[in-house]
């Protein structure tokens, strides 16, 4: 008879403990433990075995020994924005975890992905749905694929028992937290039953070099729910970002040991599915025919993607006192050292005043060249006077109001002179990594804020 043998689990951060704690002494979250039945065994039939597998002594190796096998050869999805997330493809044997908010389109996209890919066998297993919604999901898509078998399932050991039999070449599981191993006896969702459900699969994914994406829920801070090593575990993380109420979704790299982590596809949300938006410019600038103040552009990059982002700035007297600090899409600490240097560098009482700012299109930014385009959306506010038309910005702002260079410079010039625009604001130590070429557009370089404030406003 097997002792049943329970632990304590804090359901934010996977911390375990023998006993109850009320603070966790990881992340110092408070009563988060939550008792856990874990029944351990030798050997679990049922779970995954490589045909023909034996149990082989390992032995380390000198690393000039380990001979290269076959170059990497991705798998292509004909996907172009969820190609580039990935760096490239779909690596074989990789194990990848897409999180996002509920209704937001992660099952969408992975089943729009799946019917289209013809020439391999997909198994989407669904813990949430049954085989006939998402077949009403599928058909609403527009495509059927032959090759694309659909298993409703939550029990892992019956799910690998069809894997045996069906030896798919890309596996999808929808979700992680409605999977169950009949190794722990705990509920599914649980810290316990997710970690080991993944731990099953990775090993599946090693083994059988077969690709496996994993739909993960999240918190309602934003993160990843489950046990942070389940973001340890996985090769590639992404983010599929975006309000319900808009129509354009992006999908982020969290973590990508094949490629960048600064990628980002985009995509609108429409009701034959999900379009890729190959211009991210046509969603970031918005058409107007009035002049406004506090609208100025940015170019911007993440990844390898150049593309113009719009930024909309709000300057109001503060009539309650404190002055309010209010950001869409950019980071607020950011905005206060900018507001800073506003006031400090350039006399603009800046503390006397409401700042309310946002990147339209729904899209975060981190980029430091963006800090030009805001300070002058900010500057253009505070005067009530707009700015001129086909002027764009790409520079980072210092502390001491000076104007800094930023990389990738020729690309964020040769985005702006593609979609018309006349005129483009560096800084003038940029100029070094810009070969001379006859260009449409007119480069204006500067060295501080107060040059850009002069020349426009």
């Amino acid at each position: 008879m097997v002792k049943t043998k329970s632990a304590y689990f804090c359901q934010s951060c996977g911390y375990n403990s023998p006993k109850w704690l009320g603070r966790c002494p990881a992340c110092n979250s408070w009563n988060t433990f939550v008792e856990e039945l874990i029944q351990k065994e030798e050997s679990k039939p049922g779970s995954w075995k490589p045909a023909g597998s034996s149990i082989v002594a390992s032995k380390p190796r000198r690393l000039t020994e380990i001979s290269v096998g076959a170059p990497l050869t991705r798998i292509t999805t004909g996907n172009l924005e969820f190609d580039r997330v990935l760096g490239g493809g779909i690596v074989p044997g990789s194990l990848v975890l897409i999180g996002g908010e509920p209704g937001i389109g992660k099952s969408t996209l992975l089943l729009q992905i799946a019917v289209k890919l013809n020439q391999l066998k997909v198994l989407y297993v669904s813990g949430e749905e049954s085989e006939e919604q998402i077949l009403m999901r599928a058909k609403r898509l527009g495509s059927l694929s032959e090759e694309c078998y659909l298993f409703a399932e939550t029990n892992t050991q019956n799910l690998f028992k069809q894997i045996e039999l069906l030896q798919p070449d890309l596996l999808i599981i929808d979700s992680i937290q409605t999977l169950q191993s009949a190794f722990i006896e705990s509920a599914a969702g649980s810290i316990s039953q997710v970690r080991e459900c993944t731990a099953e699969l990775m090993k599946f994914a090693k083994e059988s070099n077969t690709p496996v994406f994993l739909i993960g829920h999240i918190t309602k801070e934003g993160t990843l729910a489950g046990p942070k090593v389940l973001e340890h575990m996985v090769d590639t993380v992404l983010q599929f970002e975006g309000d319900r109420h808009l129509n354009y979704r992006i999908l982020r790299t969290i973590k990508n040991r094949f490629g960048s982590t600064s990628e980002l596809g985009i995509y609108e949300m429409q009701g034959s599915g999900l379009r890729e938006v190959s211009n991210p410019s046509e969603i970031l600038l918005s058409h107007r025919q009035d002049k406004l103040s506090g609208v100025a552009i940015a170019s911007a990059i993440e990844g390898n993607r150049p593309f113009l982002v719009e930024l909309q700035a709000l300057v109001s007297p503060a009539t309650y006192g404190t002055p309010q600090r209010s950001v869409t899409g950019y980071d607020l600490k950011r905005l206060q050292m900018l507001l800073a240097v506003l006031e400090k560098r350039g006399g603009k009482r800046m503390g006397l005043h409401d700042v309310y700012l946002n990147v339209t299109g729904g899209i975060r930014l981190e980029d430091p060249a963006i800090d030009l385009a805001v300070c002058m959306a900010i500057l253009s506010s505070f005067e009530d006077q707009s700015l001129p038309d086909g002027v764009c910005f790409s520079a980072e702002i210092g502390l001491g109001g000076e104007v800094r260079p930023v990389a990738k410079i020729e690309n964020r010039v040769a985005e702006a002179e593609k979609l018309g625009f006349e005129q483009i604001y560096i800084s003038s130590y940029s100029l070094k990594s810009l070969e001379p070429r006859k260009t449409k557009i007119k480069v204006v370089p500067v060295d501080r804020l107060d040059e850009v404030y002069q020349a426009l406003l």
